[in-house]
């Protein structure tokens, strides 16, 4: 036999074998069981050791000062569900949860209204007077009223009114219905989560801001939408002109929480985030940032962008909360296994984090593994 035969023979028997295994390559990447059980062991041993909480923050604050705060906002949501799920470690959960309010208020106050923004937000005018920052006030109005939907909690009561009250107040007077997260810009991902407080508000106090909820729907349909994929843009300014248009780093977080408003609205817009962003290679799950002939610029939201196969770690790692609120166990498992080959799994003391995560993103994994009980209830507005 040739040299050149052999070769040929050999090649030939390596690509037999690989169309044999490569397929199933992913099922070696499955997720353990008690994925979310470890890793929100590592996150609350982390955020009790307050030189690791320290150091983390720092490293995360160095890039995007959002993240410490958005850490903290995953984190709780996550133990609120987590309090329903496990009834036996409810009042453990809930401390937990209280310790990071707390602590997130606490900063907020103590800091100012601009420790958890970006820089520029102090270089722009903002429109709407006082400043404030929709950001901020959703995300701890709705910690504070998914604390309070799984046990009241009497000392919350007023901080989550005042922050709606604000909300609600400012998204009526506004053209588009949207407060400013930054200086003449609005974000759906921070809209939509204050509509999921405003939802929870409603829910605890027996108020009705039905109305604002259905003509945010309304007017973001008509104005905030992209004309060739029917995505909610992600930012826009005061009036309505958008800024960036859709993007998967922010468009997975608005379905979910739009769950909890308009069902209907938010399965269409995941339906069309799955359609124009996700995408699957040999079982390997991931998405993109923005759909076919849409670009943006790259930056801390996105992260790096993997080339040819256009991969956004942001936006893959936002894709857990779609999949996981919408049940979308398929791709929530593609998404997985792309998670534990590539992020470097790191298991310590009971608990798992990613090496080539953040604090922030494994939070976000494990809100997208804990919800469930608590955003249905939320949905079908009743308490758990």
């Amino acid at each position: 036999m040739t040299r050149t035969r052999r070769a040929l023979l050999a090649f030939a028997a390596i690509l037999l074998a690989s169309s044999a295994w490569l397929p199933a390559l992913h099922l070696f990447f499955r997720p353990a069981p008690d994925q979310a059980e470890r890793l929100l062991t590592a996150q609350l041993a982390y955020f009790r050791d307050q030189k690791a909480r320290e150091r983390e923050a720092t490293r995360m604050r160095r890039t995007n000062a959002e993240w410490d705060f958005m850490g903290r906002s995953f984190l709780a949501w996550s133990l609120a569900e987590q309090a329903v799920r496990d009834p036996a470690r409810r009042a453990e959960r809930l401390a937990a949860m209280d310790e990071i309010i707390d602590d997130t208020i606490a900063k907020e106050r103590d800091q100012g209204p601009y420790y958890f923004l970006m820089p520029y937000a102090q270089r722009g005018r903002w429109v709407q007077q006082p400043v404030r920052s929709q950001f901020l006030d959703g995300e701890i109005a709705l910690m504070l009223a998914l604390r309070r939907l799984v046990a009241e909690e009497p000392r919350f009561k007023e901080p989550l009114a005042e922050r709606v009250a604000a909300m609600t107040e400012r998204m009526s007077r506004a053209p588009v219905l949207s407060a400013e997260s930054y200086p003449d810009e609005c974000w759906s991902f921070c809209n939509a989560v204050a509509l999921a407080a405003i939802k929870a508000s409603d829910v605890l106090e027996g108020t009705d801001h039905r109305a604002l909820l259905k003509a945010w729907v309304d007017t973001a349909k008509l104005r905030l939408t992209d004309p060739k994929t029917g995505l909610l843009v992600s930012s826009y300014t005061y009036g309505g002109q958008t800024k960036d248009g859709p993007e998967g780093s922010t468009i997975w977080m608005v379905a979910h929480a739009l769950r909890a408003v308009d069902p209907a609205f938010a399965e269409d817009q995941y339906r069309r985030a799955k359609t124009h962003l996700a995408r699957t290679i040999l079982g390997f799950g991931f998405a993109r940032e923005w759909p076919g002939g849409h670009q943006g610029s790259v930056d801390v939201d996105s992260g790096p962008i993997i080339p040819i196969f256009e991969v956004s770690a942001g936006a893959s790692g936002m894709a857990f909360l779609g999949a996981g609120s919408f049940g979308d166990r398929g791709y929530l498992d593609e998404l997985s296994a792309t998670l534990e080959l590539a992020a470097f799994p790191v298991s310590r003391d009971g608990g798992r984090a990613y090496a080539a995560s953040n604090q922030v993103g494994d939070a976000v994994v494990l809100y997208a593994r804990s919800m469930g009980p608590l955003w249905d209830a939320l949905r079908d507005g009743r308490r758990p």
